[in-house]
């Protein structure tokens, strides 16, 4: 049973969040990816953590389910890139969301783990608010230099399509048929559990121009390569070495510029989180932060 849903007003918007265990303990926040709800983030994962001690935080980034969607029509990615048109907000604003969310629920500081785009929006949050972060996990994510973790052509261009979904069966359909492209080829993909984890995303809140503003943002997001160099967190790095989105590039570039890092790469995992992995996430994640501790 999913724990009940809650809103908070943050940075000038609302989040909508699940926590799992006792607030008293240390926290641990999730931030999820592109387009992707708090709901991706596994709920035996949250569960395992909160066994191990920790009071775990998964929410809605902005635009993304229950959350405030941002108004106004996303705009040309192709104009973001090439400076003739500027993104509703930036990575910096995702940041700003999840500081929000801390300040809201009293939380001085936290564990911090990003997944995908929420690893950009975790390092984001490192740099601009170190004495909030105690510790940072990175899964699937990387540096925001164009030259690692580039993903392959042909599904860089289907993912920034826009598409006109006529109803509720097509869009869960083509979203089943997107993750299903990126999942892991050595752990092969529940499709009931995916189809019930789409369909429930639907339901709670179906955004595809909030999903398109996200890549805008993440299209201009700064190379965090240089500051990266300075961050003095312990620091966790997790990617599926059979990756087609962020390219394992991107992951040993993060590990190997943060002081410390240690980078774990998974054969046969692609850019998902495979089920039979959740144990290992979740030990390694336990391990970088009672090294904070």
């Amino acid at each position: 049973m999913l724990p009940q849903t809650q809103r908070v007003s943050a940075n000038g918007i609302e989040l909508a969040y699940q926590s799992f265990g006792d607030p008293a303990q240390p926290t641990i926040l999730l931030i999820m990816g592109l387009g992707t709800q708090m709901i991706a983030w596994p709920e035996p994962m949250c569960q395992a953590l909160a066994g191990l001690g920790y009071h775990v935080v998964r929410y809605d980034n902005r635009d993304v389910g229950e959350s405030t969607w941002i108004t106004g029509s996303a705009p040309s990615l192709a104009k973001v890139a090439l400076g003739r048109e500027q993104p509703v907000y930036r990575m910096s604003d995702m940041a700003d969301d999840a500081v929000g969310l801390l300040d809201a629920l009293g939380i001085d500081q936290a564990h911090v783990v990003g997944a995908s785009l929420g690893g950009f929006i975790a390092q984001t949050v490192v740099l601009a608010h170190p004495d909030r972060v105690m510790s940072m996990s990175l899964m699937m994510t990387s540096t925001g230099s164009k030259r690692v973790g580039r993903p392959k052509p042909a599904l860089a261009r289907q993912l920034m399509k826009s598409r006109d979904i006529p109803d509720r069966a097509a869009a869960i359909a083509a979203t089943v048929a997107v993750f299903t492209e990126i999942s892991s080829p050595g752990y092969p993909i529940d499709q009931a559990e995916l189809r019930r984890m789409v369909s429930l995303s639907f339901d709670r809140g179906f955004n595809p121009e909030g999903r398109l503003r996200q890549l805008t943002a993440a299209v201009v997001q700064p190379n965090r390569t240089k500051q990266l160099g300075k961050v003095a967190k312990p620091t966790l790095v997790m990617h599926g070495l059979a990756d087609p989105l962020i390219n394992p590039s991107g992951g040993l570039a993060l590990a190997e510029v943060i002081p410390g890092a240690k980078f774990v790469g998974f054969s046969g995992m692609a850019h998902d989180l495979p089920r039979p992995l959740v144990p290992t996430f979740v030990s390694e994640i336990a391990e970088v932060a009672g090294r904070a501790s």
